[in-house]
């Protein structure tokens, strides 16, 4: 074996032996959520667990998680009123391209107070940091968190309890056993949602998985919702059925004689 050969084994020996990482597990307590009338919000729970690459040096080391939930994706318009001669109209508005519409960025602590500012942008950590992608005239991009359609979009998803962010809803039960507590609005939107999961080490990424989770109607309303999908020539039929029914009996009790 010539020297050179040699000597690029041995550095990818050494190499391997120093890098170590964690390995991050999560489950959630309940991968589908039903949405029935009477669901009025509530907290989905994700439990996770850190376990040390074999032979790797966990002392010393203070994690820190940082767990992103992004909902479907849908297209938002944002509009900017003016008083134009005394009366209130749309003067500007502004597109939202496949954005959330639903996104909880939950931690143990305050962001600035995990890692850096630039790997909170880079790794988009935040709702601040988060691509908020735009269309601004012929072109699509994300713009500065100042911007005020971008300000006024966030602050509309906020007040609905759509777009959150909580540095207190991630719980370490041990030092590498946590649980985070995920809020659902009574408006929660339905479909398929992502679960990212980032683990932090002194500041440094170390470990990352992501898992899933399924909102879906249930009951009376999901099975009017999928007659109106499925069969809609029979739904509108018995829409004006019910509609004049209810005519003719509104005729009968409040008729005088």
């Amino acid at each position: 074996m010539r020297p050179l050969t040699a000597a690029i084994l041995v550095a990818a020996c050494c190499l391997a032996g120093t890098a170590k990482a964690e390995r991050l597990v999560a489950s959630l307590s309940n991968h589908r959520v039903a949405i029935t009338s009477n669901f009025s919000g509530q907290d989905l729970v994700l439990f996770g667990a850190i376990e040390p690459e074999a032979g790797g040096e966990q002392a010393g080391k203070s994690y820190d998680v940082v767990v992103t939930v992004t909902g479907p994706r849908q297209t938002y318009r944002t509009r900017r009123k003016a008083r134009v001669l005394g009366i209130w109209v749309n003067v500007d508005s502004r597109e939202f391209v496949r954005v959330p519409s639903y996104l909880a960025v939950l931690s143990n602590r305050p962001f600035n107070a995990i890692t850096k500012p630039d790997t909170l942008r880079k790794l988009q950590i935040g709702i601040d940091n988060f691509l908020l992608t735009q269309r601004v005239g012929p072109d699509i991009a994300d713009t500065v968190r100042e911007d005020p359609f971008r300000a006024a979009f966030v602050s509309l998803e906020s007040d609905a309890a759509l777009y959150t962010e909580k540095v207190d809803a991630v719980t370490f039960l041990t030092p590498t056993v946590f649980r985070a507590a995920i809020p659902l609005p009574a408006r929660v939107p339905i479909g398929n949602y992502d679960i990212d999961v980032k683990l932090f080490a002194n500041g440094e990424q170390v470990g990352r998985t992501t898992t899933a989770l399924e909102i879906i109607k249930a009951g009376f309303e999901e099975y009017v919702a999928e007659a109106a999908r499925n069969h809609g020539f029979l739904y509108g039929l018995a829409a004006v059925a019910l509609a004049l029914l209810t005519g003719w009996f509104a005729s009968v009790v409040l008729r005088r004689d």
